[in-house]
């Protein structure tokens, strides 16, 4: 393989693919990146196994030819290169190893033979659509934050998506929730979408698909199948397994008659929770809700540090009441919401609170209260 090509653009492909590698393999071959040339492109393709990303740019292709090299190696060593340089790639005759040259600068590195890379072979798909970069990038924005971490309860490490029949339409609705707090967002089910299986997309998907919507005009195609799901965006193309498991009955969190309401100017609220909550301590950070007409206190109490209030005003006219909250998990939700005020619909101190956005969006969001 001989090949010459523009480094900013193999950097952008190379920082494309490279992070799904993982840094400690037992496998040798999953540290590398798989590159063929073929045509007047180069193709390069990364897999952990779970998730695999493959993208094409042009070059100029001298022999065509496959091999695969250490990722990250190759990313830093392009990622040094000079701006505006041409790197040229050239594998030695018994495939052992491939020259890397840029102007003065020559690296050797170590293949592996391109047989040996595994292939995520996608099987079929049983349904297929095309969404706005932008559409998914809002589904995933304003729900990812709510992925749970703990790895016993598998099924809720990513976001849920599916379809179903709200007011009347159909929406594509993307949830996600760790049980202390649920965030839920929706968009017009695009054409193609109906019927299609609920998924679960994991989160170090998510994390690398979010990175690939930055293009606000880019249309993305979605295939879906029962176990897995494939999303070209332009000449990248991303296939992933998908969580094997049930996702509980979301709906059953929601609460539906939570009747005092308190609607707060967003920034406000979300700079005096910040402010109070410096003062809790880092295990709990529980911040302290007392809601009367028209105002807001917001009190932190650390028995080992001291204790900070402040009041916020607050269009309320409900019957007074506490409430506490965990102040990080309120910052994670206030940071969601694009509109100038924010609902909370609230029912007691023991109950869930649901928060919604004014600025028109299908997304809302339950937090669980604490003890305070």
């Amino acid at each position: 393989m001989r090949i010459t090509l523009e480094r900013s653009n193999l950097l952008k492909s190379l920082n494309h693919v490279h992070r799904v590698v993982e840094r400690r393999n037992t496998i040798p071959i999953l540290s590398n990146v798989l590159l063929k040339a073929a045509g007047n492109d180069l193709a390069l393709k990364a897999t952990d196994l779970d998730l695999e990303i493959t993208e094409e740019l042009p070059a100029m292709v001298e022999q065509a030819g496959a091999t695969t090299v250490p990722a990250h190696l190759l990313y830093e060593i392009v990622r040094k290169l000079p701006d505006g340089a041409e790197v040229r790639l050239a594998t030695n005759p018994d495939g052992g190893s491939m020259t890397v040259q840029s102007g003065r600068s020559k690296f050797s590195l170590q293949c592996l033979p391109e047989t040996d890379f595994p292939d995520l072979t996608a099987g079929s798909f049983t349904h297929t659509f095309k969404i706005k970069a932008t559409d998914l990038k809002m589904l995933i924005d304003r729900t990812q934050f709510a992925i749970s971490t703990e790895e016993t309860r598998y099924y809720l490490n990513g976001i849920f998506f599916h379809t179903i029949e709200a007011d009347g339409k159909l929406k594509l609705r993307a949830v996600a929730t760790d049980g202390h707090r649920l965030a839920r967002a929706d968009i017009e089910a695009p054409s193609g979408s109906e019927g299609m299986p609920g998924i679960i997309i994991p989160r170090k998907t998510v994390g690398e698909l979010q990175k690939l919507v930055d293009n606000p005009e880019a249309m993305v195609t979605v295939e879906v199948s029962d176990a897995k799901i494939r999303l070209t965006i332009g000449g990248i193309v991303m296939t992933s397994k998908l969580i094997d498991g049930t996702f509980p009955d979301y709906q059953r969190v929601i609460p539906t008659s939570n009747d005092k309401e308190m609607r707060v100017d967003c920034q406000s609220f979300t700079k005096a929770v910040d402010r109070v909550s410096t003062i809790s301590s880092e295990r709990g950070r529980a911040v302290k809700l007392a809601l009367s007409e028209g105002q807001l206190l917001l009190t932190v109490n650390n028995p080992d540090s001291g204790s900070a209030t402040e009041e916020v005003a607050v269009g309320y006219d409900s019957d007074a009441m506490e409430i506490g909250f965990n102040a990080k998990y309120l910052l994670d939700i206030t940071a969601q919401l694009s509109g100038e005020d924010a609902i909370f619909m609230l029912a007691d101190a023991g109950s869930p609170t649901l928060v919604r956005d004014t600025a028109g969006d299908d997304a809302l969001y339950v937090l669980m209260p604490m003890r305070v």
